[in-house]
């Protein structure tokens, strides 16, 4: 993976229907943990609203874990975390005061040494990027939790020649 993969881009926004599942503001790994357990627990509560099977929910506990964990070792106070649920997926949205550190993948490194967390949530997201407000970074991921969710529409392929000025030359 390259940091390319990991692009500065904005998060999307959620629905007019899209709920908040929860926020935290974990200061260490202890606390992290106490939070994860908070969110599993309110995904339970919630996976009849929402139709999400274990698998999703698995996905987005570990992204948390990830990405919570990486603010925390990598980024500067204070962090936040929140998740919010839209109609077919989750937007999980971690926040640190570290803008001028983005999230950047270990390269070549052993996967026993650890280090592979943003290789994973990439593997598992929809989608995935980070964006920058001041000192304020954001790291956000969409994990997708329904069946139901439609595809996203294809491209629609162009003639050969055919860019933006031939377009406009119409």
């Amino acid at each position: 993976m390259s940091e390319a993969l990991w692009a500065q881009r904005p998060r999307p926004t959620p629905g007019p229907d899209a709920t908040a599942v929860g926020r935290w503001e974990p200061t260490t790994p202890a606390e992290l943990t106490a939070h994860r357990r908070q969110l599993s627990a309110a995904l339970q509560d919630a996976t009849g609203a929402t139709g999400a099977d274990e698998v999703a929910v698995a996905r987005l506990l570990l992204a948390f874990e990830e990405l919570a964990s990486n603010a925390l070792r990598h980024g500067r106070g204070p962090v936040w975390v929140a998740v919010t649920a839209g109609r077919y997926a989750w937007l999980l949205e971690v926040s640190d005061a570290a803008a001028d550190r983005p999230p950047t993948p270990a390269v070549g490194r052993d996967a026993a040494e650890g280090g592979l967390g943003l290789y994973l949530v990439a593997r598992m997201a929809a989608a995935h990027g980070w964006d920058a407000h001041g000192e304020q970074k954001i790291v956000w991921c969409r994990i997708d939790y329904s069946p139901d969710q439609p595809a996203p529409e294809a491209p629609v392929p162009r003639a050969r020649g055919e860019g933006a000025a031939h377009r406009h030359a119409r």
